[in-house]
């Protein structure tokens, strides 16, 4: 049965949750905050309705499955969790999603303080946990931003003018990985240097090397020299150029999960607010402000 409420333009929606995010669209929701059932931890019925922890966590694992659809590529995930299968959670949530932070939350006070501490027989559980997590950025499990290919792609794009001077170069002499190499002692730097992937400007110990090996095959080859360019003007080059794709992707920066946290909220993975103290009318689990 489903319920609905308007606050402040705010839609609240009371209805069972696995059912009702099954008629979402995909990639639909920016921010999913859920509070779900620890399993056995509170007496009351809604908390107790599995057969044993297997059974719980193959429900918790059908959320899941629907979280991940509805949830944007840039989106975020809080879970919360109690400490009993909280590393149980995590690691199947890891099928699923990137895990960002187990954040613990530790209580100020609670029920510990009045338990008769030399009847203990293991630590008094004191902290809930909060799982943070977002989608993964790859090929093994889809639902990326695009910022981090766009952020790669807009900077071959950039760097243009420089990758094809080296490229240029080296077809136009047919010079070796192998020659550049020997020339150079560095056989894992040829591709950064003469190939869009990954580029890198060479230093200027190196770029001397690489002009004396284009200098030496040039002659041999009976053909005009390449690689003539001072290196002092590929750096400006190369400064002038990286300072357009820091401006560029700035422009790109609305592609990334939202994050922002300052000196007035938590910015560590350990969080101390304090429970909500009892009131007629609170709800078992209801969590502070």
């Amino acid at each position: 049965m489903k319920n609905t409420v308007n606050i402040n333009s705010v839609e609240l929606v009371n209805a069972d949750s696995l059912q009702y995010i099954a008629t979402l669209p995909d990639n639909s929701i920016d921010l999913i905050v859920t509070d779900p059932p620890y399993f056995k931890v509170k007496p009351n019925g809604w908390d107790n309705q599995w057969k044993g922890d297997e059974d719980y966590l193959r429900w918790l694992d059908m959320c899941l499955a629907q979280f991940w659809r509805v949830l944007k590529p840039a989106g975020s995930l809080y879970l919360f969790s109690g400490h009993r299968l909280a590393a149980d959670i995590e690691i199947m949530m890891r099928e699923r999603f990137n895990i960002l932070n187990h954040i613990i939350w530790a209580k100020p006070s609670g029920r510990w303080n009045g338990c008769n501490k030399e009847s203990l027989r293991s630590y008094f559980p004191a902290t809930e946990r909060i799982l943070f997590a977002e989608h993964y950025q790859g090929p093994y499990k889809p639902k990326s931003d695009g910022y981090a290919e766009k952020g790669s792609e807009l900077k071959q794009h950039v760097m243009t003018p420089l990758i094809s001077y080296f490229r240029d170069a080296r077809e136009a002499l047919g010079i070796t990985s192998k020659q550049i190499a020997d020339a150079t002692g560095k056989k894992n730097m040829v591709s950064h240097w003469f190939s869009g992937s990954q580029w890198q400007l060479p230093n200027e110990s190196d770029y001397r090397k690489l002009q004396s090996l284009f200098t030496q095959v040039a002659i041999e080859k009976h053909q005009n020299g390449e690689l003539a360019t001072p290196h002092h003007q590929l750096v400006a080059m190369w400064h002038s150029l990286n300072r357009k794709y820091s401006e560029l992707l700035e422009e790109y920066k609305s592609l990334r999960r939202h994050f922002s946290v300052s000196v007035s909220v938590p910015y560590t993975d350990v969080w101390t607010h304090k429970p909500v103290q009892f009131y007629p009318g609170k709800h078992p689990c209801e969590k502070t402000r």
